[in-house]
């Protein structure tokens, strides 16, 4: 029997495969089709490489599901974890990374470890021998694409996911905008002015709505039907469903004042993160698009404070496939037609870096486990990484399946919550301290190699 572990795929979930199963004493090779084979959204041939957000968004551990998927897998000794803190920008609250020296650490690691070989070019089909892992995410090759709706003999989901602009910091007009956090939030004054704002009265935002509305838009090819992931709606979409649903999304004008107008309060808000360590480039938060790159230009510069904005990338949009994971993977996230496959990451049906990374972590202590001839009990139903695989491989209604983010929602209740606490605080800190318990029990019968030498 073939001992060594294939993995199809170098972004987040990959890469953090890769680091699991070497670190439990599998060989790895790591495919990965990039710079060979490019992508409309990579720019480099880096294993996870960040092509949209720079932000794995909360850090709080005991009040979110997402900081609390970051504790799990920081206790895993995760990859993609531990090159985010390295790199960590302020945002508050918010884990946000640097993503150039995010993405060179993350390769540098992989590719020295002495387990690990990485393999530059595209796979385009599905082994039937051999234990494989594909995490191809959003950006599956045709090819593969094509493979992968042959086997599993339906049409694979799709939606489409946009990406949001990046500004040049020394563009943006500061007597116009200021830096806060939302809130004040923060432990350091670094971290409660990690935000930019740009404040819009209400004839700024009814113009500005006006002209989002008029702008052109990407067309889609004859028969793509446009289905959005509801955590990352283009900003059009958004302003669609109604003229006010930007003032109580992205653009939401509370927990902030404008130091250079500080007695009138701002219609709506335009934030904007850093996106470098530098602090030269920062993305306009929530304001993925689907205009056409001509139209972001003239309708971003409208926002006070970006009139002679320069732009280190406009916004685009892309086709994000994904499998129907409750009909089509088991509870080890095999696929049932050929169980010496895994998938894992966003093609399976979750949403978000660290998700992705998360099912990476999951599946590749899966094949580890399998080669190594181990007996690995499934992931802890509380814990957040528990929730989030049951929830794709058999929670989830098959027929309205789509992405997911983690979160409460997907947790079962707590025990004796009724009698007692009752506040959605209470609750969450019930949750996580619950799944903290049952984490550290899970990882305490699936220990990595003693003899590993990282």
């Amino acid at each position: 029997m073939d001992k060594t572990l294939h993995i199809v795929g170098g972004g987040m979930a990959g890469s953090e495969a890769a680091w699991q199963a070497a670190r439990m004493g599998v060989n790895v090779v790591l495919h990965e089709m990039r710079p060979a084979t490019g992508t409309f959204a990579h720019r480099t041939g880096d294993l996870a490489e960040m092509v949209c957000s720079n932000s794995f968004r909360s850090d709080d551990d005991e009040q979110n599901a997402v900081g609390l998927l970051h504790w799990e897998m920081r206790q895993a000794g995760g990859l993609i974890m531990e090159m985010a803190d390295r790199h960590r920008l302020p945002a508050g609250g918010a884990l946000a990374v640097d993503r150039d020296p995010f993405a060179r650490d993350v390769t540098a690691r992989l590719r020295a470890h002495p387990r690990v070989r990485v393999k530059t070019g595209e796979i385009a089909d599905l082994p039937d021998h051999g234990q494989w892992i594909f995490a191809t995410g959003p950006l599956t090759s045709a090819r593969l694409g094509t493979a992968i709706a042959a086997e599993t003999g339906t049409d694979a989901l799709a939606f489409f996911d946009a990406i949001a602009p990046i500004v040049y910091f020394d563009s943006i007009d500061m007597s116009r905008a200021w830096m806060q956090s939302r809130y004040d939030k923060g432990e350091t004054e670094e971290e409660r002015t990690a935000y930019l704002n740009c404040p819009m009265d209400r004839d700024q935002y009814e113009t500005f709505i006006d002209a989002l509305l008029a702008a052109e838009k990407t067309e889609f090819h004859e028969g793509e039907t446009a289905q959005y992931f509801d955590g990352c709606l283009p900003i059009e979409v958004m302003a669609e469903r109604g003229r006010e649903t930007l003032r109580h999304g992205p653009m939401k004008p509370v927990g902030l004042t404008n130091p250079h107008c500080p007695d009138v309060k701002p219609h709506a808000i335009v934030q904007l993160r850093r996106d470098n360590a530098l602090g030269t480039l920062y993305n306009i938060v929530g304001f993925q698009t689907k205009m056409k790159y001509g139209a972001q230009a003239a309708v971003f510069r409208m926002i006070p404070g970006l009139e002679n904005a320069s732009f280190a990338r406009l916004g685009g949009i892309h086709r994000n496939t994904f499998l129907n994971s409750p009909t089509l993977l088991d509870a080890g996230m095999r696929l049932r037609s050929k169980p010496n496959i895994r998938f894992a990451g966003q093609i399976t049906g979750v949403e978000g870096y660290v998700e992705s990374a998360a099912m990476g972590l999951l599946a590749g202590r899966m094949a580890a486990a399998e080669i190594l001839g181990r007996s690995l009990p499934p992931p802890p139903q509380d814990s957040a990484m528990g929730a989030l695989i049951h929830h794709i491989t058999g929670g989830a209604e098959a027929k309205t399946f789509q992405p997911m983010n983690v979160n409460f929602g997907l947790f079962r209740p707590v025990d004796g919550l009724k009698g007692g606490r009752r506040g959605r605080r209470d609750r969450y800190k019930a949750y996580t301290d619950r799944a903290k318990s049952a984490w550290r029990d899970w990882l305490a019968q699936c220990p990595l190699d003693a003899r590993d030498p990282v």
